[in-house]
C-alpha cells in the first residue's frame, strides 16, 4: 500500500471510513483531498464501478494526489468544494458521501516557502489557491479597526487591538513581508505572561489565514451544497479544527435535523416540516490519546456527520 503519511497524515481515518461506510459501486467526493490519504483509502474500497471525485484548491495538494490514485477509481478535480455541486452535476451524478477535512494542512503548515507556519520565517503568503490577494496584501493595507476585527473574530484573541496597533505602527516604516517579521510584532504586542503560557501567534495567524482564503464564507456555502450534492441515503463527514468551523457546522447539522418548527405555544404542529437529515453520532468524534500521540495536530479534530433521509 502506498505511504499515506509523506504529504498529509489522513486525520480519523478509521472514523471517517465509518461514518462513510463506504459502498464499492458508490459515487464519493473527498471536496479537501490534500495529499490523498482519505481520498486513497476511499477509492480503494471502491471496487465494484465506483467512483471518486478528488477534489482540491491547492495545485501541489491536487499534483501529489494525483500521484497517490494513480490507477485508482478517482478523478483529480483542482477546484475549491464549494463547486463539488457543479463538479456532480456534470457527471449527471449524486453522490453517496462526501468528506470534507477544513483547515490548513500538513504540507502547507511544514512548506515553509507557503507562509503558513509562524515557525518558519518565509514570504508572508497563506494563499491556499495560490491565487489572489496574500497574507501580506491584508496586512499592509487594512485599517487598524478592520484589522483587529479579523483577528479577534476570527483568531479568538483577546490582545487584538494590541496586535492590530503593533502592525499598523510598524509597517509605516516598512511593509510587513515575512511569517518572521509579523510573529515578531505579534510577540512584542502581547503581554508577558501570555507569552508564557502558549504561543500567541498561533490565533493571529488562523486569523489572517481564515480571511485570506474566506474559508468561513466557503464552509456555509460548501455545506448546503454538499447536503444538496447528496442521494437519500448519502453521508456528509465533515472535520473541524477549530471552534468557528465547529460552532458553524454543529448549527447546520442541527437545522437540517429539524422537526417541527412550529411557535412552542402552538398545542399540535400544524407546518409538517420533516426532518432532512439525521445525525450519525450524537457528539463529535475526537482523536485517540494514541493517534494524538502520533500526530499531535490531531488533538484540536471535531468530526460530525449526518446522513440525508
Amino acid at each position: 500500500m502506498t505511504d499515506l503519511h509523506v504529504y498529509h497524515v489522513p486525520i480519523m481515518l478509521n472514523e471517517v471510513l465509518e461514518d462513510l461506510a463506504v459502498k464499492p459501486d458508490g459515487i464519493y467526493v473527498d471536496g479537501t483531498a490534500g495529499g490523498g490519504g482519505h481520498s486513497f483509502a476511499i477509492a480503494e474500497r471502491l471496487t465494484n464501478g465506483g467512483r471518486l471525485f478528488a477534489m482540491d484548491q491547492d495545485p501541489d495538494a491536487v499534483a501529489e494526489a494525483g500521484r497517490r490514485l494513480a490507477g485508482m477509481p478517482a478523478e483529480l478535480v483542482h477546484a475549491n468544494f464549494t463547486e463539488m455541486g457543479r463538479v456532480l452535476a456534470e457527471h449527471g451524478a449524486k453522490a453517496d458521501g462526501i468528506l470534507l477535512d477544513l483547515g490548513v494542512s500538513s504540507h502547507e503548515l511544514d512548506e515553509g516557502s507557503r507562509g503558513f507556519s509562524y515557525k518558519q520565517d518565509a514570504p508572508l503568503d497563506m494563499r491556499m489557491s495560490q491565487t489572489g490577494r496574500t497574507a501580506a496584501d491584508l496586512v499592509n493595507t487594512l485599517p487598524e479597526d478592520e484589522l483587529s476585527r479579523v483577528i479577534f473574530q476570527y483568531g479568538e484573541e483577546k490582545f487584538a487591538r494590541q496586535i492590530a496597533a503593533r502592525i499598523v505602527n510598524a509597517r509605516a516604516e516598512k511593509p510587513v513581508e515575512t511569517t518572521g517579521e509579523l510573529a515578531e510584532m505579534i510577540l512584542s504586542a502581547v503581554p508577558a505572561k501570555a507569552r508564557r503560557d502558549k504561543n500567541p501567534c498561533r490565533k493571529t495567524f488562523q486569523a489572517i489565514r481564515i480571511l485570506v482564503n474566506d474559508e468561513l464564507n466557503c464552509l456555509s456555502t460548501a455545506l448546503d451544497t454538499a447536503f444538496d450534492s447528496l442521494k437519500p441515503g448519502g453521508r456528509l463527514v465533515i472535520l473541524t479544527f477549530h471552534s468557528l468551523e465547529d460552532r458553524i457546522v454543529k448549527q447546520a447539522f442541527a437545522e437540517r435535523c429539524r422537526g417541527c418548527i412550529c411557535p412552542p405555544e402552538f398545542p399540535v404542529c400544524v407546518c409538517g416540516h420533516k426532518p432532512e437529515g439525521r445525525l450519525i453520532r450524537r457528539k463529535p468524534a475526537t482523536a485517540s490519546p494514541e493517534e494524538i500521540a502520533q500526530n499531535p495536530r490531531s488533538r484540536s479534530a471535531k468530526l460530525r456527520s449526518i446522513e440525508k433521509l
